[in-house]
C-alpha cells in the first residue's frame, strides 16, 4: 500500500485535467458570469434556476389541445469572421434566431431554448460574451434560456476556435397550427426584411472575400451616399439574423387569417417558400432591382456569382414570408409595419395551370 507522503507526491506531481487542456474552475467560473444573464430570459412557467442537470417548464393550462414544436440549429461557417475579428457578441443571436424563426413557421410561441457551446479553450470571458448574445436573442423572441452545455475539447477544436449548436422547444394550439394545406389561388405572399446575410451560405461569403482580396477589417463598399459613417466588411456580415417573433405572434393574435409562414434560410426563397405551398399551385413572385439591398450586389460583384446561385444561397433581403387572403393584406401590412417590420407584397398564388407545371414558386424580374 503506498504511503501518503507518495500519494501527496503522484497528485502534485501526475497528470491533471488541466493539464490536460480542460480548466474545471474557468468552467464554474464562466457558469458564475452568465448566471444573472441568462435568468433574465426567464418566463412564467420556468421553475428552477440555472445549474441543475435539467431545465423545468410547467405547462400553462389555457390551451384546449397543446402541442410542442421543436427546432434545432447552428450558426454555419459565420463563426469563422466572428472568431477572426473576435466579436462573439452577435453569434449567439444569430444560434437563438435560426431555431425560434423556424418555431414560429408553425404558428407556435417559443417557449425554451437551450444552447451547446463546444470549445478548444474556455475562456470565461469569452463564454460570457458568446452565452450573453444567446441571452439577448431569447430576450428578443421572448423565450427563456433554460439551461446549456459549455464543453471544452483540447485536440478536437483549437484554441480560439468554438461551434455553437441550439435548440427550441415551442408551444401551439393543435387547432390553430399553420402548415400552409389552407393556401388557396388568389392569396398573396408578404415578404419582411431582412437585416443582412443573417446565418445562411457562408461559406460562398468567405469565398467571394477571399476572391476580392478584401479583408474584414476593410470598409465596407457601398454607394450609400445616406450613411453616417464608415462600416467594416466585419461590421456588415456580422450583422446578426432578424428574429421575427413579436412581430408575426402579434398578427396571428389579432386573428390576422395567416395560412402559410416561412422562415427564408439556405435554399433561398424558392428553396424555402415551396416548402409550405400545396400541390397544384405556384407562387408568382415579382422581385424588383430595387428589392435587393446593395450589400447582396457587392457580394455578388465579389464572386462573380450568377444571380441563380445568389437566389438560391441567400435570402436577398427577405427573411421571412407571410401568405394570407387578399382582404387580409392592408390591414396585416398595417400592424407589421407598426410591430417594426419592412413589408414587401412579393406576389401572389396562383394555379400551376398558369406556370410551369411541378414548379411551387417562380422568381420574375431577376436581374
Amino acid at each position: 500500500m503506498s504511503s501518503p507522503r507518495h500519494e501527496r507526491q503522484s497528485a502534485e506531481t501526475g497528470l491533471t485535467y488541466s493539464a490536460a487542456g480542460v480548466d474545471i474552475e474557468a468552467g464554474e467560473e464562466a457558469v458564475r458570469l452568465i448566471k444573472q444573464d441568462v435568468e433574465s430570459t426567464y418566463i412564467p412557467g420556468v421553475m428552477g434556476s440555472l445549474g441543475g442537470f435539467a431545465g423545468l417548464y410547467e405547462l400553462p393550462t389555457h390551451l384546449e389541445k397543446p402541442v410542442l414544436v421543436t427546432a434545432t440549429d447552428g450558426v454555419g461557417t459565420k463563426l469563422l469572421l466572428a472568431q477572426e475579428v473576435g466579436r462573439l457578441d452577435t453569434v449567439g443571436i444569430d444560434l437563438v434566431a435560426m431555431s425560434v424563426n423556424d418555431v414560429l413557421t408553425i404558428g407556435a410561441r417559443p417557449l425554451l431554448f437551450l444552447d451547446y457551446v463546444a470549445v478548444g479553450r474556455l475562456t470565461p470571458a469569452e463564454m460570457t460574451e458568446i452565452v450573453g448574445g444567446v441571452a439577448e436573442g431569447c430576450r428578443r423572441a421572448g423565450c427563456a434560456l433554460v439551461g446549456g452545455e459549455m464543453a471544452e475539447m483540447p485536440g478536437l477544436y483549437a484554441p480560439g476556435e468554438f461551434d455553437l449548436a441550439g435548440f427550441c422547444v415551442g408551444l401551439g394550439e393543435k387547432g390553430k397550427l399553420i402548415d400552409g394545406s389552407g393556401v388557396a389561388e388568389g392569396d398573396v405572399v408578404l415578404g419582411l426584411a431582412s437585416d443582412g446575410v443573417h446565418s445562411n451560405g457562408f461559406s460562398l461569403v468567405r469565398k467571394a472575400l477571399e476572391v476580392s482580396g478584401l479583408s474584414v477589417s476593410d470598409v465596407f463598399p457601398s454607394s450609400d451616399s445616406s450613411r453616417s459613417a464608415e462600416v467594416s466588411v466585419a461590421d456588415v456580415l456580422l450583422r446578426p439574423t432578424r428574429i421575427y417573433v413579436r412581430s408575426v405572434l402579434g398578427l396571428l393574435e389579432d386573428g390576422i387569417p395567416v395560412r402559410a409562414m416561412s422562415h427564408i434560410t439556405g435554399g433561398g426563397m424558392a428553396g424555402n417558400l415551396s416548402r409550405v405551398i400545396p400541390d397544384g399551385l405556384t407562387a408568382r413572385l415579382e422581385f424588383a432591382e430595387w428589392l435587393v439591398p446593395p450589400l447582396f450586389r457587392v457580394l455578388q460583384e465579389w464572386g462573380d456569382i450568377p444571380d441563380e446561385e445568389m437566389f438560391r444561397t441567400f435570402n436577398m433581403g427577405v427573411g421571412y414570408v407571410v401568405v394570407l387572403p387578399e382582404a387580409s393584406v392592408e390591414e396585416a401590412t398595417a400592424r407589421l409595419r407598426e410591430a417594426g417590420e419592412r413589408v414587401l407584397r412579393l406576389g401572389v398564388v396562383r394555379s400551376q395551370t398558369a406556370g410551369p407545371t411541378g414548379v411551387k414558386v417562380t422568381l420574375e424580374g431577376v436581374h
